[in-house]
């Protein structure tokens, strides 16, 4: 069985016990939250569209952290202009516990 949830603007497939990486969520490490399925399957039913508000996927935090990072380097030729940045983006682990179809 797998859903696919969204989060962050971003869709992802999933199924039970699956750790995955989304955007920075507010909830501490070891809370229990409800994620938007947008479809989910077992082996003989497929569900999406508005009959998706019944799919119930359960997941828990794991752990909060910062990914690689990312070097900026602008530059102009010829007009002396060179900017650097670095960018490390927020992440929440998550595991999904349960996909319940109802």
């Amino acid at each position: 069985m797998y859903a696919i949830i969204e989060t962050g603007g971003k869709q992802y497939k999933v199924g039970v016990d699956q750790i995955l990486s989304v955007e920075k969520l507010e909830a501490n490490v070891g809370d229990k939250i409800s994620l938007n399925a947008l479809m989910a399957c077992n082996d003989d039913n497929v569900v999406f569209g508005t009959q998706a508000a019944n799919v119930s996927v359960t997941a828990e935090v794991v752990e909060h952290g910062k990914g690689d990072k990312l070097n900026i380097f602008t530059y102009k030729a010829k007009k002396n202009v060179r900017k650097r940045q670095g960018h490390r983006q927020p992440y929440t682990k998550l595991k999904v516990t349960d996909i319940k179809l109802s």
